[in-house]
């Protein structure tokens, strides 16, 4: 009883609620708030449009903080109209529990430590999914769904699913796109890019099927997660993730960031002389508008540096394209003497070189080939050099 106490209080310092989204789940929900009830009073029930009896069990914790949404919007929306309740009553952090009975209040104090150790962090629940009684798809769902985690931000996760969170309040984005299931991939995703860590901690698991009422519909839901994860992937690859390597740069100073991200990575000199050589192979050969997203996918594929290969494939900035195109339609001449002539011999036109098609994708990728192998050789060179004087 004493330890309850004091987690009641540690929450109360921390200025922690709990909010409890439910809908329909009225066979579940009287034993999960009262669970919580024995660590706090600071409870936000959101029914989110029930037509069960939960607006009538409801009635009977009337000194709690309630919402009651008309029609049902979706879990998402429940969680964010929980989030403007919690801030408006002055909490910092809300630990978000479901209220089909799968999770235990018991595990609150876990919550607690990690807030404590961690400090403004968004803390995940990770459940055992391979213990008897977890229903594939939910296993599958998870497994899909870190999987996507990890691309979009490079952070690896156990479980990104799991309802049973904190949520640091104040540090959250402000405006979402999602409403429904799938908000909860956004928001720890947005989150992560934001800077916000975002942590797994072990939590219990009870899955009852004679208790446990499921409002995921595989196929809509699955359907409205696949587009978010597929706008996701798009936003990381052209937006946050070169975003965060120039703000890198400009941070710590191109000279310090080549010498701390580049020379000083662990990855062994063969390792980042083919990440220089990915970057430039594709940052010549002609996959224009598509670089970015290749050479950061062709990075994850065979393990190599993906901040190296990124920075690498820059070689084809504007100022350099003229010549790079120029190099291209030369090389491939030798190989195509009986080609069109280009419009003009002072200028580089885009209908000479749609006259000129074939001639310039083979000198591209024979131009993209050579010059990768000599940036990889030169590249491995200076890194030993470099690697030798450093342990001298």
């Amino acid at each position: 009883m004493e330890e309850i106490i004091a987690e009641a209080k540690r929450m109360h310092h921390f200025k922690v609620c709990v909010i409890i989204p439910t809908y329909n789940n009225g066979k579940t929900l009287k034993r999960v708030i009262d669970s919580v009830l024995q660590y706090t009073s600071d409870l936000i029930l959101v029914n989110d449009g029930s037509t069960d009896g939960t607006a009538q069990l409801l009635k009977s914790y009337s000194q709690l903080t309630q919402i009651h949404h008309q029609k049902n919007v979706g879990k998402g929306l429940a969680l964010r109209h929980g989030f403007q309740k919690a801030l408006t009553n002055q909490f910092d952090y809300a630990i978000t529990i479901d209220s089909d009975g799968q999770h235990f209040a018991a595990d609150i104090p876990k919550f607690m430590d990690a807030l404590e150790n961690y400090d403004d962090a968004l803390i995940i629940g990770s459940r055992n999914m391979l213990q008897e009684g977890v229903p594939k798809k939910s296993s599958f769902g998870n497994t899909f769904s870190n999987f996507w985690f990890w691309f979009e931000t490079g952070i690896r996760l156990e479980d990104t699913q799991s309802g049973f969170r904190l949520y640091p309040l104040k540090q959250l984005p402000e405006k979402y796109f999602t409403s429904k299931f799938e908000f909860e991939i956004e928001v720890i995703v947005r989150a992560a890019w934001k800077g916000i860590a975002v942590k797994n901690i072990p939590i219990q698991i009870l899955y009852d099927p004679t208790e446990r009422v499921s409002h995921f519909r595989p196929f809509k839901d699955f359907t409205r997660i696949s587009l978010l994860n597929t706008a996701l992937v798009f936003l990381a690859i052209f937006y946050i993730k070169p975003r965060g390597f120039l703000r890198n740069i400009k941070k710590k100073g191109l000279s310090k960031f080549f010498f701390e991200n580049i020379l000083d990575s662990q990855e062994s000199n063969t390792k980042k002389a083919s990440a220089i050589a990915l970057g430039v192979f594709v940052g010549i050969s002609p996959f224009w508008g598509f670089q970015t997203v290749l050479v950061l996918f062709l990075a994850v594929i065979f393990k190599l540096n993906k901040v190296i290969s990124f920075a690498f494939s820059n070689v084809s900035f504007p100022p350099f394209i003229p010549f790079i195109i120029y190099a291209s339609l030369k090389i491939g001449g030798i190989f195509f003497p009986n080609a069109r002539p280009m419009v003009t011999d002072r200028a580089i036109t885009f209908a000479g070189i749609q006259n000129n098609m074939f001639q310039y994708l083979v000198g591209s990728f024979i131009l993209a080939l050579a010059l990768s192998i000599i940036f990889w050789i030169v590249g491995y060179l200076l890194l030993t050099i470099f690697s030798t004087f450093k342990n001298k």
